[in-house]
């Protein structure tokens, strides 16, 4: 029994009637079923208010490495490793989330919970996203962070009183369901990095670097013994800011100068409009969502700590386009295409990643990317029943499905990061990406004469 209970009940007996306990027993061995026993102890080592201490600063650190996961979607190169990101960005969210649910029934509110900051791990966080490149962003993401937040959740659950705080403890067992998957997925990451180009001393290096940061401030939960800092950080050479430029691995083909998969491929794969070339397109689009990767993960980043419902649900969007990549990857195979023989359209990423203001490039794919795509979806998913396209017509009503949803959840979002007017908003989404598609040759300015592209025009070439 646990020390405190012990300390409670010292001096105190229990005062029985005589034949009570006779009784009980007696009507115990007389009830015929045999259910199995609760051997579960009373008692743990946290209070409401020592247990709520240690989940506040989980939820900021989950909370953080999604929105800092979010900040290097652009720069990530290898397409595996920008889909698991985008993944994971959603896992870290929806961990922050039960998390945050679980301080409201101990007497936090929504505002204390989201208010709430740590310099400590700020820096930590900080100093992770400085990493050089993305296998150093593996390691320090996953097998420093994800590693220690495990073990925390495993200590905790075998600490806390599994009776009191068995709520905490199901959270617990939830997220670390996710963390399963995702931290051996990233150990095979980091390992194949190391395998290929020979990274594993600097990886390694940086490990232990950002393994004694976080020691330096009590570990995850605060409550470890500190250890010292590290002599040098690289934040000292100044603060991390986020990738513009949109990164592609040596495998893929990628082009910028045009919207258009024809133009880009030298010629037409099928007649134009036909049902070939829509399927071949639509698919196309759905793989190049790497991009969209990028634009959620990015808005993640640049509108942190405005809204926590939009940091989630823009997490949540990144997931989808995640699987809506692999959706477009893995049905090309079954086309009989190998993907990277296709080319990549990366028109829309080099002009969002650049923008700061996340309510122009959300704009642009909220009002004119998502919507176009439900413009069209629901006649091909028709057509491919019709025809008897069963795999495109499966993971087409998926993806009609997710689309719906993302232009819904959008609209609250926007609302969250500009004060503009709609047609405000709107005209200067217009005007930005046409100023960029200009830049990129994309199109071509007549004259010299100031034009802005329609919606049509910006739905056909910057897609989602």
């Amino acid at each position: 029994m646990d020390e405190k209970i012990q300390k409670v009940n010292s001096g105190i007996k229990a005062v029985v009637f005589p034949g009570e306990r006779e009784k009980a027993i007696a009507r115990q061995k007389a009830f015929p079923y045999r259910f199995p026993q609760d051997r579960r102890r009373l008692g743990g080592k946290y209070s409401v208010e020592e247990n709520a201490a240690i989940l506040k600063r989980l939820f900021y650190l989950e909370r953080r490495l999604s929105q800092g996961l979010g900040s290097w979607t652009l720069a990530i190169p290898e397409m595996e490793v920008k889909i698991e990101t985008g993944r994971h960005i959603f896992w870290h969210a929806d961990a922050s989330r039960k998390l945050r649910e679980r301080l409201t029934e101990q007497e936090h509110s929504p505002r204390q919970i989201d208010a709430f900051k740590d310099s400590g791990i700020d820096q930590f966080v900080d100093e992770l996203l400085l990493s050089k490149n993305a296998a150093e962003l593996m390691a320090g993401m996953h097998l420093v962070a994800g590693r220690a937040l495990e073990n925390a959740y495993k200590h905790h659950i075998d600490d806390t009183c599994p009776i009191a705080d068995a709520p905490t403890i199901r959270i617990f067992k939830q997220i670390l369901m996710d963390y399963e998957g995702m931290l051996e997925w990233a150990e095979g990451a980091v390992e194949a990095y190391a395998l290929g180009d020979q990274l594993g001393a600097e990886v390694t290096e940086w490990r232990f670097h950002l393994s004694q940061l976080l020691a330096s401030i009590g570990g995850v939960t605060g409550m470890d013994p500190k250890g010292p800092r590290p002599a040098s950080l690289r934040l000292d050479d100044g603060a991390y800011s986020r990738g513009t430029v949109p990164k592609r691995d040596s495998r893929f083909i990628s082009f910028t100068n045009t919207g258009e998969y024809d133009v880009a491929d030298g010629g037409a794969r099928h007649p134009h409009d036909s049902y070939e070339a829509r399927r071949l397109d639509f698919v196309r689009t759905q793989r190049d969502e790497l991009d969209a990767i990028e634009a959620f993960g990015t808005f993640l980043w640049d509108m942190r700590f405005k809204d926590y419902q939009s940091e989630y649900d823009l997490a949540r969007i990144t997931w989808d386009e995640a699987r809506h990549t692999e959706i477009g990857h893995n049905t090309l195979q079954v086309m009989g295409y190998n993907p990277f023989e296709l080319p990549n359209r990366l028109t829309s990423s080099f002009c969002r990643g650049p923008m700061l203001d996340p309510a122009v490039p959300m704009t642009g794919i909220n009002a004119f990317g998502e919507v176009a795509v439900l413009k069209t979806i629901h006649n091909l998913i028709d057509e491919a029943r019709e025809r008897g396209d069963q795999v495109l017509a499966h993971t087409t009503d998926f993806v009609r499905a997710d689309e719906r949803t993302h232009v819904r959840k959008g609209q609250t979002i926007i609302k969250h990061m500009t004060d503009l007017e709609w047609k405000d908003l709107e005209l200067q989404t217009r005007q930005l990406f046409t100023e960029c598609l200009i830049a990129l040759g994309a199109i071509k300015r007549g004259d010299g004469d100031a034009f802005t592209l329609s919606r049509e025009d910006i739905e056909r070439l910057i897609g989602e």
